[in-house]
């Protein structure tokens, strides 16, 4: 997985709009145009982009073109995330022990902190 791709295909609130609306099923491209203050051909370009991420897969049914959200690729993401925030929280909880650890000692000795 490309994490670069599929975070840049999320950077835009357009493309996260339109993976909101896939989270519900499978739509068409016209359907998910239609409440976009966008034009068609933009449309267009935001989910050839989400495509290329592998967040979609565009496919035809008759005369449409049913766009369906990738949930495994969005799952990729997620877990990047959580392993990050997982890594940064113990960071931060080891930064609470050094500061909880210094904390009692200046409060016992406040002479130490005196200047006369």
């Amino acid at each position: 997985m490309n994490l670069d791709l599929v975070f840049g295909a999320l950077a835009d609130p357009t493309r996260r709009a339109i993976i909101d609306r896939l989270r519900a099923g499978d739509l068409s491209s016209g359907d998910l145009a239609e409440p976009l203050p966008i034009s068609r051909p933009a449309v267009s370009q935001h989910l050839k982009v989400l495509e290329v991420a592998g967040l979609i897969t565009r496919s035809k049914s008759a005369q449409r073109r049913i766009v369906s959200l990738n949930a495994d690729k969005l799952s990729g993401a997620t877990e990047w995330l959580l392993a990050a925030h997982e890594e940064w929280q113990q960071r931060f909880d080891n930064l609470d022990d050094i500061l909880a650890e210094d904390a009692p000692k200046s409060a016992r000795h406040p002479e130490d902190q005196r200047t006369n």
